[in-house]
Order: C-alpha cells, then sequence, then structure tokens
C-alpha cells in the first residue's frame, strides 16, 4: 500500500480546517455540527476524525492557527529598520488574514470577523478555548510589545511609554475593527488606517498650534 505523502495529509487538513472556520462563520459554533462539516469538505466521518477528535478540537486549532499567523506579522515587523508605524502595521494584519484564510468568504463577503467574534463569546463558556486564546493573545501582545521597543529605540516614541500599554491599545484597534465589521458590514481596513493616522497627527497639529499662537504674541 502507497504511503500518504505529508504533502497530502497538509493539504487535507487545510481543506477540513477552512471547511469548518466557514461552517462556524456561517452558523455559530452551536449550530454547527460535525455532519454539517463532513458535508461541507465532502469528506467521510473517518477521514475527519483522523486530524480532529470533534469540533472543540476545531475550534481550538482554529483559534491557535489564526492567532499564530497574527503574531508572525508582528514578528517580522519587529525587525524591520525602521519599524513600520502602527497605522500601515495594523492594516498589514488584517491584509494577511484576508490572504491567508480566503476560504472564510461567501457571496464575496469576509467572513473571518464574524467567526472572531464568535470564538470570543464562545470562551465564555469553554475553558479549554479560553486558555488556548489565552496564550494565543499572550504571545501576540509580547511580538506587538517588540515592535513598541523597537520604535523607542529607534527615537520614535518616548522611553518612558509602556510598551504592554501600547500593545494592549492597538490589538483592541483590531479587535473593535472587526466587531465593526462582523456586526455592521464591510468597511476597509483604509479606514482604520486613516483614523488611526489622524488620531497619531494630534500632537503634530497641537505644537503646530502652540507654534502659531507664540508667533502670534
Amino acid at each position: 500500500m502507497a504511503r500518504v505523502s505529508q504533502e497530502h495529509l497538509d493539504a487535507r487538513r487545510r481543506q477540513i480546517l477552512d471547511g469548518a472556520a466557514l461552517c462556524f462563520a456561517r452558523n455559530g459554533f452551536h449550530a454547527t455540527s460535525m455532519q454539517d462539516v463532513l458535508k461541507e469538505v465532502d469528506l467521510s466521518a473517518g477521514a475527519v476524525y483522523r486530524y480532529f477528535s470533534g469540533k472543540e478540537e476545531l475550534i481550538e486549532a482554529i483559534v491557535t492557527e489564526v492567532l499564530g499567523a497574527v503574531r508572525d506579522v508582528y514578528e517580522r515587523a519587529a525587525l524591520e529598520s525602521p519599524p513600520p508605524m502602527p497605522d500601515d502595521l495594523v492594516v498589514r494584519a488584517l491584509e494577511h488574514m484576508a490572504r491567508e484564510r480566503p476560504a472564510v468568504t461567501e457571496g464575496g463577503q469576509w467572513l473571518f470577523p464574524r467567526l472572531m467574534v464568535q470564538a470570543w463569546a464562545e470562551t465564555l463558556r469553554n475553558d479549554a478555548l479560553s486558555a488556548v486564546l489565552d496564550e494565543g493573545f499572550a504571545k501576540v501582545r509580547a511580538s506587538w510589545a517588540k515592535v513598541v521597543v523597537r520604535y523607542q529605540e529607534a527615537g520614535m516614541m518616548r522611553d518612558d511609554v509602556d510598551p504592554d500599554a501600547v500593545a494592549r491599545t492597538m490589538m483592541a484597534t483590531v479587535q473593535g475593527f472587526g466587531a465593526q465589521y462582523a456586526l455592521f458590514g464591510e468597511v476597509s481596513p483604509e479606514v482604520l488606517r486613516a483614523g488611526l493616522r489622524g488620531l497619531l497627527s494630534m500632537r503634530e497639529a497641537a505644537d503646530d498650534a502652540g507654534n502659531q499662537s507664540v508667533k502670534k504674541r
């Protein structure tokens, strides 16, 4: 009997994860059964259970993968010199997710933010998933903090700023964008970029206004 290649195994696992993610995003975790997943991926129960023991393990695998992908974006950004500004970096992370998770779409609509919101809600009743999310967010936050330290080293941010506080704030910005997208419909990442640039310009605008006031005196 011919041995199945690792490439085939990885592709099959990817097929199952993408199909499950689409089902969860479309109908929610509780309204989705394993039979729904089997139908979506067009595989037998044995083929799917070879990789995942059930719906809970599928959910945990999807969350772990997503947070790992986001973390990779920030880890790479911390190695750039100079590091990208926050408005560019958060949009880069969102665009990366859109490229990496193209299967979580239906009718031209990106369903991934809906999946994200449902995962948060699920953690309120699922201790195992809550632990996975806590660990994943801690790693993402640490990666963002590395970027903040690079800002400070490059003279782009004051040294007395708490990197963790900035990391939490920027993560909240991305989470808030995802919630808006999921609840109110499509919002372009460019809107988030423009808004962040506007906020980042406040200090410069305030300094300009102060200088103009001094000149008038």
